[in-house]
């Protein structure tokens, strides 16, 4: 048995309170995961053509008020 294996197996073992717990540490963990690939990708300047596009987008009308 591999190692995700023996997590999803620990996980399915858990009570609900702890299956709870677990699943807010995780959200959490997940998202600060998210940010920082969101954070390494703006300094490394993958996301400026998007920023760029989705500005003369806005520029040229083409963008909707939400």
């Amino acid at each position: 048995m591999n190692n995700l294996e023996q997590i999803e197996t620990q996980v399915k073992q858990l009570n609900p309170s702890d299956f709870a717990k677990f699943r807010e540490w995780f959200h959490e963990y997940d998202w600060q995961a998210w940010d920082c690939q969101i954070e390494q990708d703006s300094k490394s300047g993958k996301l400026k053509a998007l920023a760029e596009k989705a500005l003369a987008d806005h520029s040229a009308g083409r963008t909707k008020v939400l």
